[in-house]
């Protein structure tokens, strides 16, 4: 049942310590998949330095929350070129797995070999982005995509990793770290892969958690919001797209 999983060479949780909730509900989601999973716990807003903004940040744009969750996106990074991983999965902890979610990741390690070079597979629909259907085939599941599908979800090797983080010591961050993500991809020539169907919906975006990250409506109009989202982008623009 969880053979996919089982192909994986780490999984990484981007978490902050008092995200109790958050974490729990995710190692639930683990645990159903038979997934384990190192929890990013370490660079807490409040525990950010000078040293460290000044080392890898430049400019007044990011919050201190936005700050510590690029931060630990880039230990996340860190740990995956130390470990030399092939295949690492790294969540957010608002992370909602689809029930096709073991599914899904098989088709996404399957198909990963079909694409040359440094590439990212965002396995989740973040920002409602999805393929147009006239651009599907049958039995494919990955698809170049234009852009990056946020930071929620994501699978990525080593040598990409590496690639992402040379660039962030040599040019610092000053975007939220989904555009900055998708900024260094573009100029360094790094495929951006989505897969069709998604199996990760970001529960913050849905209106299940309040968003660490942003001001946001209230959970009730943002859940309405992305639904709303969802219909005209899945399925709506698909009718003559």
């Amino acid at each position: 049942m969880h053979s996919a999983t089982k192909q994986l060479d780490g999984v990484y949780v981007i978490n902050v310590k008092a995200f109790h909730e958050r974490r729990a509900s995710m190692e639930a989601q683990l645990l159903s998949q038979d997934m384990t999973a190192e929890f990013i716990l370490d660079g807490d807003a409040d525990e950010l330095t000078a040293e460290v903004v000044s080392k890898y940040f430049m400019g007044d744009n990011l919050s201190a929350n936005q700050m510590s969750c690029a931060l630990k996106h880039i230990m996340a990074l860190e740990s995956i070129i130390e470990n030399k991983q092939q295949q690492a999965l790294v969540l957010e902890d608002d992370a909602i797995f689809s029930p096709r979610f073991n599914e899904g990741l098989r088709y996404a390690m399957e198909e990963s070999p079909r694409f040359d070079g440094p590439k990212v597979i965002f396995i989740g629909c973040g920002g409602n982005f999805y393929t147009p259907k006239s651009l599907r085939k049958f039995g494919q599941h990955l698809y170049v995509g234009a852009r990056g599908r946020f930071a929620d979800s994501y699978i990525i090797d080593f040598n990409t990793a590496q690639k992402r983080l040379d660039w962030i010591i040599g040019n610092k961050i000053s975007l939220p770290i989904d555009n900055q993500f998708e900024k260094i991809d573009l100029e360094l020539g790094i495929t951006m892969l989505w897969l069709e169907e998604p199996v990760v919906e970001q529960g913050s975006k849905a209106g299940l958690y309040m968003s660490a990250l942003e001001k946001a409506p209230p959970a009730w109009l943002q859940k309405l919001l992305f639904s709303f989202e969802k219909l005209k982008r899945k399925y709506i623009y698909q009718l003559w797209r």
